[in-house]
């Protein structure tokens, strides 16, 4: 295992190169035999662990032979953390976070300055002003977990043109009122937004545009259901709404009719995001743990 320096650090900090293809959990397990599970989540927490320079959090990031992985033994000073997203992986391409609940993803009319976008868009311009990022996709304010965004509008333009080939999954996970009875089912319905912003369903073609959501149940018990969701196609609210259809409202979302707030949040959370590099041509798959709140009800 070639060993290496890293540059700006002290001597005490370490470097290693990757010689095959795995996870960042276990590579660190294997080269810092010294340190328990819980240790390197703690330095990953803390973005003290560098891939290719540049600060990863995600246990399970992929590695490929010829990265450079580094462990800074100081941590990083809490003024250069960003306060409702982590970010999770970022190349010359793309930049891949985890936004926390009840932070915009982009501006509205009322907020402007505390968005991911005004974050990420801070963040680029550090290392050069004329540095822009991208929106891709969006997800809810009150919704945490992956997302991605472009640090170019040519590579905007792939990921938006090519989505549906690009993405291999996108996975959510869903608390839900009530004891959802199939294990797994397919939701099909057709969606339109009214012109006060609430989504709508609807059997009928001419009603909207269709949208297909498949869902399993990991748990459940007499008054919440855990769900893992999986979008066939991508519209606005299209989650909310069809567990809506079936007579299971997301715990918390008193928008489409949840009158309990257990977890003080709205119960959705994009935990899985795969893609294809629209550049590179890599495999990239990134998994965010699902909220805590949202297993304690179990």
């Amino acid at each position: 295992m070639k060993v290496y320096p890293v540059k700006g650090e002290k001597k005490a900090d370490a470097g290693f190169e990757v010689t095959e293809s795995t996870e960042l959990m276990q590579f660190l397990l294997d080269q810092l035999a010294h340190k328990s599970r819980n240790n390197i989540k703690t330095l990953l927490k803390n973005k003290q662990i560098m891939v290719d320079d540049r600060p990863v959090t995600q246990y399970n990031h992929p590695l490929q032979p010829g990265q450079q992985v580094a462990v800074r033994w100081e941590r990083v000073p809490e003024e250069k953390q960003y306060r409702g997203i982590t970010i999770v992986y970022e190349d010359k391409d793309l930049i891949v976070i985890d936004k926390h609940a009840g932070l915009l993803s982009m501006a509205t009319h009322d907020e402007k300055q505390k968005t991911a976008y005004s974050m990420l868009s801070s963040h680029v311009k550090k290392a050069r002003a004329s540095n822009k990022i991208f929106i891709v996709h969006r997800i809810d304010r009150e919704t945490s977990g992956l997302m991605m965004f472009a640090k170019s509008e040519k590579v905007q333009q792939l990921l938006q043109e090519s989505w549906h080939t690009i993405i291999r999954e996108r996975t959510y996970t869903a608390l839900v009122e009530g004891e959802v009875a199939k294990p797994e089912d397919t939701i099909t319905s057709y969606l339109k937004e009214s012109s006060a912003l609430m989504v709508y369903s609807s059997q009928n073609p001419a009603h909207g545009d269709k949208a297909v959501t498949h869902y399993q149940t990991i748990k459940k018990n007499k008054n919440y259901s855990l769900l893992t969701v999986n979008l066939e196609t991508g519209k606005k609210n299209q989650i909310r709404v069809h567990l809506r259809d079936i007579g299971h409202t997301i715990v918390g979302d008193k928008k489409y009719g949840s009158k309990i707030h257990p977890i003080g949040r709205l119960g959705l959370h994009a935990s899985v995001l795969a893609f294809t590099h629209p550049v590179s041509g890599k495999e990239f798959r990134f998994e965010s743990q699902v909220p805590r709140k949202f297993l304690r009800l179990f």
